[in-house]
């Protein structure tokens, strides 16, 4: 499995994780020229702005921790762009990470609510 076939499983693995907690998933791959947003879904009325970080290897460091301060300061500006042009601005919204190891045939999924603001 190729880098980009590995995230795309973590994002189908994350999309199947929220609709099993009670999220309706409103949009996946959501992108503004300034980047993307991996999946955005409602939990009960708050708008969540998900980043899914996919991993084989802990090498480099845990999935969660490439969402340092200049992906999420790039994920603020691309969710502000969406409530923007939905015109959604009385919507509650947070910012979740979900953090997926393939660990050999296991997969380990790390689920931070309210990761950052």
């Amino acid at each position: 499995m190729n880098t980009k076939e590995l995230g795309k499983s973590g994002e189908n693995r994350a999309v199947n994780f929220l609709e099993q907690k009670g999220f309706s998933i409103i949009r996946t791959n959501y992108r503004t020229p300034e980047g993307e947003i991996d999946i955005i879904a409602l939990d009960g009325d708050i708008l969540v702005f998900v980043e899914v970080k996919t991993r084989r290897s802990l090498s480099h460091g845990s999935p969660e921790e490439a969402v340092d301060t200049f992906k999420q300061k790039q994920l603020k500006k691309i969710a502000d762009k969406f409530i923007s042009h939905y015109q959604l601005f009385d919507r509650d919204c947070r910012f979740d990470v979900i953090a997926l190891y393939y660990d050999g045939s296991a997969v380990q999924i790390k689920y931070i609510p309210n990761a950052f603001y």
